[in-house]
């Protein structure tokens, strides 16, 4: 039989948290939210994890809705616990996906007075969420103890069991309607909203008998599924169109969808391998064209610049692109997109807020341009570049790049990777993957942070089997992301040691003193070797002097547990290696003595 906390309020949220089918529960550690706590552990229908470090715990959260694309709620205790759920709360809004905070609560009038473990937890994660609200605390319970209190303002000192009744009776009503307004825009618009829930001891009492509640219908916006005949004249009429992809989850749809439009000489595509899009003759690897144009004398922009720029998914990581199509900005840029729009390249026309599928299907009916010969301006002076890198790499010594381009051939599907922020993420743009590895990376901050979290919620998630690929700061800051009992066996790291913050010396900048050592790159010489130790993962160390391709592929295929794979790379050599892959791509570089 099951058993529900004896607090009103916390009972009502475990109620609504079912009856909108948010299965999966992230539990960290703590007595406040022990009502919380017991109502979901104590309920089959609910999957609970306990992450004792909050930080992590919401990133885990974050990696598992990621993957269900439906809300995980976080449940914490009262205090600092929930300000360490922020950098998660940030990357979710951003990232679209669907967090619910349960944070427990001091009562209002015990905030602000010297009690232990308070503080103003309304309003904390400010304007990154969808909604909130704190919820009314119930007059019910601890009822002695509340009329006791001269600060609280809830009840009338002596309020009799009638009027402790009925104020506990319209309680209710307003909490019920509070909690379903803030799950049913969660799961509306898929993002993160935090409920706030004040409760007073005793918190650990259970019933047998539950409250009875009234059924709540989940209100979901029908989303657009067609567009206006002023986009078919536009998209027909134009003689040069962009579609660039940022990030987005794998969808067989658009990919076939963008297939078809490849196909019109007007198209070109950008993809990065984040979007999950793999095109044949199109633009994999957008660095790779823009970092050699930035380099030739004769400008080959005015070329490339489109009319219309169609951009899907969300953030880009192309700095590149990003700079070309604000300095060259389309005469039409849309975005399609069911929640959002950005306006990164100033110049945003329209917002479809529809699936992409819904708009592009009615594109490829449209006929294709006989005249245009923009994809092949495009796409060949691209493959030059690609063909001019080549050789060069063919030669490269061990460094970053070289693990990256084998990382590009080895990681084999079905797969799931996820990449950190920020060099590894930025490399992995430069080679094509398989087409069926699934790739993730938490591109609503582009923070460090969580990398390790988020991957392991993921893997957890889907059955797939799961690499993260990281850096050294990105690794080392996410320790705790590692702390937890259900790290699956398919589960890998493959770690690029590069003694510091690697992307920094791509930056400009004084290189190699003691001020940009220390604040800036932050060399160390730290190892994963006892982290792995520590949290019962296999480790393995990349000899140099073998087979790069070989040690991956064994890593790779090996069935033994959680493992890590370190590979130190060479700090002082990456970023020359970078530049001067792209400078041997150029066709007629600038002269800059």
């Amino acid at each position: 039989m099951i058993r529900y906390t004896n607090i009103p309020l916390p009972q009502t949220v475990v109620h609504y948290c079912q009856e909108f089918q948010i299965q999966d529960i992230v539990i960290s550690a703590g007595s406040r939210n022990a009502p919380l706590t017991n109502g979901f552990v104590e309920n089959p229908y609910f999957t609970t994890y306990s992450i004792v470090d909050e930080r992590a715990a919401a990133f885990f959260a974050l990696g598992i809705a990621q993957q269900k694309q439906r809300p995980v709620a976080l449940v914490c205790t009262s205090g600092s616990a929930l300000l360490n759920y922020y950098p998660a709360i940030a990357e979710a809004y951003y990232s679209d996906h669907p967090l619910v905070v349960l944070s427990a609560d001091r009562m209002p009038h015990r905030i602000d007075i010297g009690d232990g473990q308070t503080i103003q937890q309304q309003g904390v994660f400010g304007p990154h969420l969808e909604a909130a609200a704190t919820l009314t605390p119930d007059v019910s319970h601890a009822t002695k103890t509340l009329l006791e209190n001269p600060s609280q303002q809830l009840l009338p000192p002596k309020a009799t069991s009638k009027q402790v009744a009925e104020k506990q009776a319209r309680i209710q009503i307003q909490n019920e309607e509070e909690i379903c307004r803030v799950l049913s825009i969660a799961i509306r618009k898929m993002g993160p909203v935090h409920l706030n829930i004040p409760m007073e001891e005793p918190l650990y009492g259970l019933t047998e008998t539950p409250l009875r509640f009234k059924a709540k219908a989940v209100a979901v916006q029908p989303a657009m599924d067609d567009i206006d005949d002023t986009y078919r004249t536009a998209w027909t009429k134009a003689q040069r169109k962009m579609i660039l992809v940022g990030t987005q989850a794998p969808t067989p749809e658009v990919q076939a969808l963008l297939q078809d439009l490849a196909k019109d000489p007007s198209v070109i595509v950008l993809t990065e391998v984040n979007g999950n899009i793999a095109l044949k003759g199109h633009i994999y690897a957008i660095d790779t064209l823009m970092a050699p144009l930035e380099l030739e004398q004769e400008s080959f922009y005015e070329n490339l610049r489109p009319e219309i720029l169609l951009t899907l998914g969300g953030m880009i990581v192309s700095k590149k692109i990003k700079a070309f199509l604000r300095q060259y900005p389309p005469h039409t840029h849309w975005h399609v997109h069911p929640k959002k729009a950005y306006n990164t390249f100033y110049c945003l026309s329209a917002h479809l807020q529809m699936p992409a599928g819904a708009f592009l299907r009615p594109l490829c009916t449209l006929p294709k341009s006989n005249s245009s010969n923009y994809q092949q301006l495009v796409v060949d002076r691209y493959n030059t570049y690609i063909e001019r890198g080549q050789r060069f790499l063919k030669g490269i010594p061990f460094s970053d790049l070289k693990v990256f381009k084998c990382l590009s051939h080895t990681l084999k599907g079905p797969l799931q990777v996820h990449f950190a922020n920020s060099s590894a993420i930025r490399y992995a743009q430069l080679f094509p993957l398989n087409h069926q590895v699934e790739v993730y990376c938490n591109r609503g901050t582009s923070g460090i942070d969580g990398s390790t979290a988020t991957a392991i919620g993921a893997a957890v998630a889907q059955q797939l089997p799961t690499v993260l690929v990281t850096g050294d700061l990105s690794f080392f800051y996410d320790i705790n992301g590692l702390w937890n009992n259900y790290i699956p066996k398919n589960f890998k790291i493959i770690l690029i040691n590069n003694a510091g913050g690697g992307i920094f010396r791509i930056l400009p900048g004084e290189k190699d003193t003691p001020k940009y050592n220390t604040y800036f790159e932050t060399v160390h010489q730290r190892n994963a070797k006892y982290v792995a130790n520590a949290f019962d993962f296999r480790y393995y160390k990349l000899q140099i002097w073998r087979s790069l391709e070989g040690q991956l592929k064994n890593f790779l295929n090996t069935s033994s547990g959680p493992a890590i794979l370190e590979v130190k790379t060479p700090r002082t050599q990456n970023d020359i290696l970078l530049k001067k892959y792209f400078s041997q791509m150029a066709i007629e570089p600038k002269n800059n003595g």
